[in-house]
């Protein structure tokens, strides 16, 4: 799971050299925070959230197959707006 939010944040911002994710694991849980160049949050986040929450449900879906459930937080320089809820569906 990690190394697939490495890859995925990596190609997505402009500066891949500053993407750093930290892990922590309890029993039934994994929880990934992504610390990225202040200029990349947006397209970490998306628009309206889509790309942080496809992320999200990409990486559950792993932690899945391991028995485990995963969060993902981005990790936001000060004064920076906070992240949009996605739109609801169709």
């Amino acid at each position: 799971m990690l190394e697939f939010l490495k890859f995925v944040t990596g190609r997505l911002v402009e500066h891949p050299e500053a993407v750093a994710i930290r892990q922590q694991e309890t029993d039934d849980c994994v929880d990934f925070i992504i610390a990225v160049h202040p200029d990349d949050v947006g397209k970490i986040i998306g628009k309206h959230g889509r790309t942080i929450s496809a992320i999200r449900t990409l990486t559950n879906l792993a932690a899945a197959k391991h028995g485990k459930r995963a969060t993902v937080e981005v990790e936001r320089p000060e004064g920076s707006p906070p992240e949009e809820p996605a739109p609801p569906g169709p």
